[in-house]
């Protein structure tokens, strides 16, 4: 079932006209049906007009996940924006440089969270291009930042009706948003996805797991990820479904929302369910309504397969493969796949969608044999924001996708990842690169060389190690360079290990050998 909607504003009318008094959105004690939430998108997307903003210029989001999270999203879109979200686990340092990238003309944020003051954190780092902040909270003189009903109050019937205009001259080919992903020079590169190729392949997505408006989705995936905004509330929306948006996971709070509002879908990364299971509450709280989920983005052991569907209760239980490039999404399993298919295969791929196993030459290879993973279809990037040598590295000119992951399809199809080009490793679903960080790493006073790669982690899939060659004359410990990575960077990207070398394995050429590293961590 392919979208009849080619753009996100025009599938937020079709649902709104569709199911004006459903509940759209649950969180934080209110109750936002489709009507609602369609009026608050059109008065934050008035607001922007008003504020200056330009189609297609870049509105920044820097917040956890809620309804205004959506609302603003939504609003940016339907002002012809460009929408660019800003992971929360960043220091201010990594957000500042996303925002200058992007040249984002204003951006939302949260007052607080986890402890962490927001604007404060853009302190002497707020871009140029930057005209306003707001917050998703009260308005901040001092900080100068906007409050969120003194930006609503900024819409008028002028720039509603511009807000109209604008919506109608959107194509499906207009690019909907900006997500950053790190590369391997070390630096995050905006990744350009359109509003037709990202509705499509979420309508598929919502078709697997039979996504419909009877369903309650609890949306724990981050949404400055593609697995919780696009595979989240742009696909819940599209169906119909009510939304539940958690901003910090917690599995008591989980299970109670579970059995309060009977929760129907909740996919999410292996950390989740082994989460739930070993919840001491699991035993005495009703989850009978679970019935599908979508897991991946780490190795999956097919004992969790079964347990999510015996213990958890999950009749659709399917795993996937995508990247940032190819709009999240690439193949999918189907509902009837044995536990051992969902643990081991990625799926196949989506109607539209071609996987090559390319060899060196970049000839396709038979089944079973292993070669670099190559995608092609509607899902692929237009590129990447203002770096069109890079875009040209990784899209070739027959618009083949080169993803740097190693597979292998077998003769049903179906495609298994087995090792990576690229050093990337995920930690608990969220890509790590090995080159940001040790860019980083060489910032440090009493550090000379650092190598980063993923071990093995029994709860997160992979957590971070770091080779460190001390700069003569110093003698730094273990925990004062993960206090210092801490203060510096996303806690996620953070080394859990540290080990101390005399030097690194190098080549001929004087590259690092990952691999000899790997094989020493692995002994």
């Amino acid at each position: 079932m392919l979208p009849s909607t080619p753009t996100i504003p025009r599938m937020l009318a079709a649902s709104a006209a569709r199911w004006p008094g459903r509940d759209a959105i649950v969180d934080a004690g209110q109750r936002i049906s489709y009507a609602e939430l369609e009026r608050l998108a059109l008065k934050v997307a008035a607001s922007l007009v008003r504020l200056g903003v330009k189609p297609g210029e870049r509105v920044a989001i820097w917040a956890p996940n809620g309804w205004q999270w959506v609302a603003a999203a939504l609003g940016i879109h339907c002002a012809g924006a460009v929408l660019v979200p800003v992971n929360t686990r960043m220091k201010s340092q990594e957000a500042a440089y996303i925002l200058s990238r992007s040249q984002a003309r204003v951006l939302f944020c949260v007052d607080h969270f986890l402890g962490v003051d927001y604007p404060q954190q853009l302190a002497g780092l707020r871009p140029e291009s930057l005209l306003e902040v707001v917050s998703f909270g009260a308005a901040d003189a001092a900080a100068d930042v906007m409050g969120w009903d003194e930006l609503l109050f900024w819409a008028d019937d002028e720039a509603l009706g511009e807000v109209q205009q604008r919506m109608r001259a959107l194509s499906p080919e207009d690019a909907s948003d900006i997500l950053f992903t790190s590369g391997t020079t070390g630096y995050p590169k905006g990744v350009i996805t359109g509003h037709g190729q990202n509705l499509t392949g979420m309508a598929i997505w919502a078709e697997a797991i039979s996504l419909s408006p009877d369903d309650r989705y609890l949306i724990v995936n981050p949404f400055f990820h593609a697995f919780g905004y696009k595979a989240g509330w742009l696909a819940g929306l599209m169906a119909g479904a009510t939304l539940y948006p958690m901003a910090v996971f917690d599995t008591d709070q989980a299970l109670a929302l579970i059995e309060r509002e009977k929760i129907t879908v909740l996919p999410g990364a292996p950390t989740l369910f082994y989460s739930l299971l070993g919840a001491d509450a699991l035993a005495a709280t009703d989850i009978s309504s679970l019935r599908a989920t979508v897991t991946g983005a780490a190795s999956v052991p097919p004992a969790l397969i079964e347990r999510m569907r015996s213990e958890l209760g999950f009749e659709v239980v399917l795993t996937g493969y995508g990247l940032t490039e190819s709009s999240g999404i690439a193949t999918l399993t189907l509902p009837t796949d044995s536990a051992q298919t969902v643990a081991t295969r990625c799926g196949r791929p989506l109607p539209g969608v071609e996987i090559r196993i390319a060899g060196e030459a970049g000839a396709p290879l038979p089944a079973g044999e292993a070669g670099e993973v190559w995608i092609r279809g509607f899902n692929v990037m237009a590129g990447y924001f203002g770096d069109a040598e890079a875009t040209r590295q990784t899209i070739d000119a027959d618009g083949w996708l080169h993803t740097g992951d190693v597979g292998v399809l077998d003769e049903d199809g179906y495609l298994a990842i087995t090792d990576r080009l690229k050093d990337m490793f995920i930690v608990g679903g969220f890509n790590v690169y090995p080159a940001e960080i040790e860019r980083m790493l060489a910032q440090h006073p009493q550090v000379a060389q650092a190598a980063v790669i993923g071990v093995p982690d029994a709860r997160m899939g992979e957590v971070g190690k770091v080779y460190v060659v001390p700069r003569a004359g110093f003698a730094p410990t273990g925990d004062e360079i993960v206090a210092w990575c801490r203060s510096r960077m996303a806690n996620y990207k953070v080394p859990r290990e540290v080990e101390f070398v005399a030097n690194l394995p190098v080549n001929a050429s004087g590259k690092v050998l990952k691999n000899v590293l790997r094989e020493q961590a692995a002994a």
